[in-house]
């Protein structure tokens, strides 16, 4: 259903989009240029309908979710996997916040790192025929989230305190205000992660573009070495770190171009927690429990990206 549907809006962009087509094969520009300017424009009607209906659950859930987490005890880990998939503005940031003071579990707090990925999934479902792609990573991340989450409450023990006060950044990602419920925002804000991921989309494209076309990525990824693909996941792992929303842009895109493989992917989707971390080295008062974490997250990422790619070598085939 859902896929049937992208294809129509496929069928409309080709429609509405055909006249831009033209003027941009005209213009002359080199062809890796091209395709990436109309592979872009093409991903604005997709990347906007997907904002827009995240704006609406975060206006209407949000607040349930978050105050939901306060509550979720030893099941906080599944609880805060399950709500982390759902692409949220600031997630991470709420959860660092919770964190810091003691409302969550180190658990709970590294399965919702783990399975949060920005802005992966508006970007997948912007090009549909990469759709098949959706429910593999959602999977995975979650598998991992809760595994990771449980272990991780299993071998240290947290402190919470359900009477502590929490004050959450209102900025996320984009300047966007995650705290101020205002019906304004339910356009404004999708009009303004469509333009930003798009310019992010773009940026990316032209960059990928150019080196398939000298064949640059492509001779990387056909080594025959296999210590070259298990080094993939450790490098997008320490890539996942960086605390930007245009990393996830570009570790899908990357996916997406067949530029890195599907567990490298994975493994830096798995790392990169967004502003999140940013958060909990501000706020944590332990600089030490904060460094600890954030190296548990980039193992358990490398960890990830190399077990895919083990079962992927063990397969004879690449995972998805």
């Amino acid at each position: 259903m859902i896929t049937n549907f992208l294809h129509k809006i496929l069928g409309l962009n080709d429609f509405l989009f055909g006249g831009i087509d033209r003027l941009i094969e005209s213009t002359g520009f080199p062809d890796w240029v091209c395709d990436a300017l109309i592979d872009s424009i093409h991903t604005l009607p997709f990347l906007f309908i997907v904002f827009v209906f995240i704006e609406l659950f975060e206006y209407y859930y949000a607040d349930k979710i978050n105050n939901f987490m306060k509550n979720s005890g030893k099941t906080g880990p599944l609880i805060g996997s399950l709500a982390a998939i759902i692409p949220q503005c600031g997630f991470s940031i709420i959860a660092s916040s919770l964190y810091t003071n003691k409302l969550i579990t180190r658990g709970t707090l590294i399965a919702i790192y783990l399975a949060t990925s920005d802005e992966a999934l508006p970007v997948l479902l912007s090009y549909p025929e990469k759709i098949h792609l959706v429910l593999p990573v959602i999977g995975v991340k979650l598998v991992i989230a809760i595994i990771a989450g449980y272990l991780t409450d299993l071998f240290f023990k947290s402190v919470i305190d359900k009477n502590a006060e929490i004050e959450i950044p209102e900025e996320g990602c984009c300047k966007h205000d995650i705290l101020t419920d205002n019906k304004i925002n339910l356009w404004l804000h999708p009009v303004m992660h469509t333009l930003n991921v798009f310019a992010f989309i773009l940026i990316i494209t032209l960059i990928l573009n150019f080196f398939i076309k000298d064949a640059i990525i492509v001779n990387f990824l056909n080594n025959p070495d296999l210590a070259h693909k298990f080094l993939q996941p450790v490098i997008t792992s320490v890539i996942g770190l960086i605390p930007n929303c245009a990393v996830s842009i570009a570790l899908t895109m990357m996916l997406i171009k067949g530029s890195i493989t599907f567990g490298a992917a994975i493994a830096g989707l798995c790392s990169n927690a967004g502003l999140g971390l940013l958060v909990l080295l501000r706020r944590n008062s332990s600089l030490k429990d904060s460094v600890y974490i954030i190296l548990l997250l980039l193992l358990i990422s490398i960890l990830s990206g190399i077990i895919l790619e083990g079962i992927s070598h063990t397969m004879g085939c690449q995972i998805f």
